[in-house]
């Protein structure tokens, strides 16, 4: 049976090829086993073989389970972009234990949420200043019973701001932690059943939810990734790829497309802590970086280089973004400076980041998601009726199943039945070619006048005005509608603000009157998510419904239609 889409796969990839499951682990010491010399993480110029980062991981390991922590326990990460995450993730896998992932950029209230509710009684951090003092407050809460400090400057000083680490028997460095720690007789068995992370997501309504990924979740992910890619790395050879990672290690997509993709197949990742266009560039044009997935925030900074024209890419052999929706006009922009096609495929957190991707050859078709991936089977519903999967070209919920994807959420049984119910599935179509295509999600869908209005349809199209950096449209109270779209814009550093009625004017033709902004607001910035993804949903939460009528003195009403 041939799926929507394969006509189009690469050569030799087909839709049912077979995807591999196995356990973490042993996903670390067969790379180990068989790259051992080779650099596997570069970091401040220091490079970490594959040798020396699962023996750092297994030391890690042994010291968990000396603590008491192996099987069904938890054990939670808060770290940055630093080797510390890939030694303590990989480590407390070892030891049998499920990992929670915290984000460095949550607030208080989600963090706390995560470690009560993951279970976790140990927390791994660092010394970094922006780390400790929050991990304090979880021991003075009573939510952890042992902090372990993971001391930035191991890796070379880089004058990073630190805190002291108090003085307290609760508290201990890594490097104390794991000293004199022994590997046992018989490590704890590891099966791909096993939960290996409680992967909590955004939290775009409510408290966050931890999705439980499977040892068999995250590698057939890799695998998934691996069966897509094989015609390309054949064509490249025995060639090892350096792979720039500046997402963050602690969101899925880094995790997944990054570090255990790389690390499977035996690539350079060369990890940075953050994001910063001119150190991008030069791991670029100086170190020949092959592969640089990002997310569109990146990319449009990088678009607005102004000799971009002038810089070299060549040594990129494949470029990705993802996270969010990647703007037409950006890739279009990239494409014609630098003669690189860059497209988006979709993932989510609950499928441990594969859902669907582009092929290097086929039609092309600006502003898709692109095909299913192997092994992945993806439908469109109706919006009202879950079992009416749609013809091709009807808008509904996009619904996925496969290998990969979430058990469910953890300590909620409810909302695990329901699978991705409550606004987790997302609207879109596909085309007859078996081409995905993303409207937005369901609850930021805008009622207006009875009509379905998109905002991320009409982001796409402010994008293609002149002077534009960012948006987010949001719907807003609207007496005549009941709804309505207000555009918040950011505009490039030269650029001047225009008024509602020319906003209206150049998006006529390219929107239909019920999607025109009611509203538009120019901010000096806007709100983004910890992988550097805009947050329409953060924005939403700063906008206070009593201000909706007069939100800011760059704020212009206009008729409506």
């Amino acid at each position: 049976m041939t799926h929507p889409g394969e006509q189009f796969y690469p050569e030799g990839v087909r839709w049912d090829d077979t995807i591999v499951q196995g356990s973490l682990p042993d996903l670390l010491a067969k790379a180990a086993a068989e790259y051992g010399p080779r650099t596997a993480l570069e970091f401040r110029e220091r490079p970490i073989s594959y040798t020396e980062l699962a023996g750092m991981a297994e030391l890690a390991a042994a010291a968990f389970l000396r603590a008491g922590c192996g099987k069904n326990t938890s054990i939670a990460l808060f770290l940055g972009n630093s080797p510390d995450h890939p030694v303590n993730f990989f480590g407390a896998l070892k030891a049998g234990a499920r990992v929670a992932h915290l984000s460095p950029l949550d607030g208080e209230i989600a963090l706390t949420h995560k470690v009560s509710d993951s279970g976790s009684r140990l927390l791994v951090t660092s010394n970094l200043a922006a780390l400790l003092p929050t991990a304090l407050k979880f021991l003075e809460k009573g939510l952890i019973d042992r902090l372990v400090v993971c001391e930035d400057d191991n890796w070379g000083k880089v004058g990073t701001p630190q805190a002291a680490i108090p003085v307290d028997p609760r508290i201990v460095t890594f490097k104390t932690f794991v000293e004199g720690a022994t590997a046992p007789a018989q490590w704890p068995s590891v099966t791909a059943d096993d939960v290996a992370l409680l992967q909590y997501t955004g939290g775009t309504t409510g408290l966050p939810k931890g999705a439980m990924l499977t040892h068999g979740n995250l590698t057939s992910a890799v695998s998934i990734y691996d069966v897509w890619g094989k015609r390309s790395r054949a064509t490249r050879g025995d060639a090892i790829e350096r792979v720039i990672c500046v997402l963050p290690l602690f969101h899925i997509y880094a995790l997944t497309v990054v570090l255990l993709s790389s690390l499977s197949r035996g690539n350079l990742i060369s990890l940075h802590q953050r994001f910063d266009v001119q150190a991008v560039m030069r791991d670029i044009e100086i170190k020949r970086a092959t592969y640089f997935p990002g997310v569109p925030t990146m990319w449009i900074a990088i678009a607005a280089l102004p000799d971009l024209d002038k810089r070299d890419f060549s040594s990129l052999a494949t470029i990705g973004s993802g996270g969010a929706p990647l703007p037409v006009e950006i890739a279009n922009f990239f494409e014609r400076k630098v003669g690189k096609k860059l497209r988006s495929g979709w993932g989510m957190t609950e499928t441990c980041s594969p859902g669907t991707g582009h092929p290097p050859t086929g039609p092309d078709k600006p502003g898709s998601i692109g095909l299913m991936l192997p092994g992945i089977e993806l439908d469109v519903v109706s919006l009202d009726n879950s079992t009416n999967v749609l013809p091709p070209g009807e808008v509904g919920e996009i619904r996925i199943r496969g290998p990969n994807v979430t058990q469910g959420y953890w300590n909620k049984p409810k909302e695990s039945a329901e699978s991705f119910a409550d606004g987790r599935f997302l609207i879109g179509y596909v085309d007859t070619d078996g081409y995905f295509f993303l409207v937005d999600r369901k609850k930021d869908m805008i009622i207006s006048g009875g009509f379905n209005v998109y905002p991320q349809m009409i982001e796409q199209a402010i994008y293609t005005i002149a002077g534009v950096h960012e948006v987010i449209v949001l719907g807003i109270p609207d007496q005549y509608r009941g709804e309505a779209a207000k555009a918040f814009i950011k505009l490039k550093p030269d650029a001047k603000p225009f008024s509602l009625d020319d906003l209206r004017a150049q998006l006529t033709g390219k929107l239909g009157k019920h999607e025109l902004p009611a509203e538009v607001e120019f901010v000096d910035d806007l709100p983004r998510t910890p992988v550097g993804k805009l947050s329409r949903h953060e924005l939403r939460q700063q906008q206070k419904p009593s201000q909706s009528a007069q939100l800011a003195t760059q704020s212009v009403s206009g008729g409506r239609s």
